[in-house]
């Protein structure tokens, strides 16, 4: 390849920038300034996703710096509880004054959404956020043909709270001895994750919170981060919702970057590591296919500032200390947000982009997925071991466990397969 990630991130940790935290500040806001007006150049109408966090309302604060006009601006909400950005989004567009559309979608607009994944994906596609992403961009399309988004702000900056997570565990666990933290690994392990429930059952009230529910799958979830030969893989255990060799009839994961293949990345950190890993696997594989293909499925077109190459390479120059500082994710980032935003608009917790399909899989949506988990279903296809998938479905409709993610990777397994016959 003419531009390589991974070298681009070696590259700027071999020469990191000099200047002041101020002046790398001055130095983002160009640049991303710059980019952001490049990418505003279009002989068709032109908007913004806007979800109030701190990567959407930087790009959209930059281009109404640079609009002689209101930026048109786009979110969707839901009314259900700890689900919906809308209001955040209505706050920051009202103090930048864009020309802003907002939708509150039902449930059932949503779930509607549903049965055209498959075809908007044409693979199984199992990132749950492609539903609302779909939504807000069939709402931007009754209104422009292109629109930026600020997707590659958490990779670029440090924004996953999973960053320091995984570095601080690795930190603990690498001081012991690998054979050590292999022989406990195996002693979890040699109880199934039921007879471990059925052994602690009595203790769930005297257990630490995180144990009380589903403590079996809890300590299995350990023991593999227990016999983590390195960071990456953590990594890997973040990344997976199941080991396909116990779900898949057959199946081996091929080697990647995440297994079997490693990346140098010389002079790496955990957190940086991390970071890299996310932008080479995550961000293309799953972050950029999923608005991607929403977006082009309502013959919309998308476009990533925050990906221009020059903004890729100034963000791996800037220090670690400038992306997390005391305990602030993106520190950079929002000083120059905080230059066009009062930080009292922008400071809450992180929220992300998601919809609650674990409790629509409890209630509207439970026959749909109960007819594609069908255990004869299953064994008939001869894709998948029903028993991990019947055990996982019968936790979650009991309540002891929330397993939305692993169940949507295999209900969307299954929803692809059902169209392909």
């Amino acid at each position: 390849p003419y531009w390589s990630g991974s070298v681009i991130a070696e590259q700027g940790l071999a020469h990191p920038f000099s200047g002041t935290a101020s002046e790398a500040v001055d130095a983002l806001e160009a640049m991303l300034k710059l980019a952001i007006g490049q990418q505003m150049v279009a002989d068709v109408p032109l908007g913004a996703f806007l979800s109030g966090g701190i990567d959407s309302s930087t790009v959209v604060a930059l281009m109404q710096t640079q609009s002689s006009r209101p930026v048109k601006t786009f979110t969707i909400g839901l009314h259900e509880q700890g689900y919906n950005e809308a209001e955040h989004a209505l706050a920051v567009a009202r103090h930048l004054g864009t020309d802003h559309t907002e939708l509150y979608v039902t449930p059932e607009q949503a779930m509607d959404v549903i049965p055209r994944l498959p075809d908007l994906y044409s693979e199984p596609f199992a990132d749950a956020s492609q539903i609302p992403t779909f939504l807000v961009s069939q709402l931007a399309r009754r209104h422009v043909t292109v629109s930026l988004s600020g997707d590659a702000g958490d990779e670029l900056f440090a924004g996953y709270g999973r960053y320091v997570r995984n570095s601080r565990h690795w930190e603990r666990i690498g001081r012991l001895p690998p054979v050590l933290r292999k022989l406990a690994a195996g002693g979890i392990r040699a109880l199934s994750p039921e007879t471990w429930n059925a052994v602690l059952g009595p203790l769930r009230p005297v257990l630490p919170g995180s144990l009380r529910a589903a403590p079996g799958e809890k300590l299995h979830q350990g023991a593999r981060k227990l016999a983590a030969g390195r960071i990456d893989d953590l990594y890997l255990q973040w990344s997976s919702r199941w080991e396909p060799e116990n779900l898949v009839i057959g199946g081996r994961e091929p080697p990647t970057c995440l297994r079997g293949r490693p990346l140098p990345l010389p002079g790496l950190d955990g957190i940086q590591r991390l970071m890299a890993l996310d932008t080479l696997t995550y961000l293309p594989d799953d972050i950029l296919v999923k608005v991607d293909r929403a977006a082009m499925g309502v013959s919309l077109e998308s476009r990533v500032p925050f990906l221009d190459h020059r903004v890729v390479e100034f963000a791996w120059r800037i220090p670690q200390s400038m992306k997390l500082r005391d305990g602030t994710a993106k520190w950079i980032l929002r000083q120059v947000l905080y230059r066009h935003v009062p930080r009292e608009l922008i400071e809450r917790p992180k929220q992300g982009f998601s919809v609650p399909i674990g409790d629509w899989l409890r209630g509207p949506l439970r026959d749909w997925a109960e007819s594609l988990l069908d255990e004869s279903r299953l064994r008939r296809e001869g894709f998948f071991d029903p028993a991990p998938i019947r055990r996982t479905w019968a936790a979650h409709l009991s309540g002891r466990r929330n397993a939305q993610y692993p169940l949507w990777g295999v209900l969307m397994f299954q929803a692809w397969l059902a169209g392909q016959g």
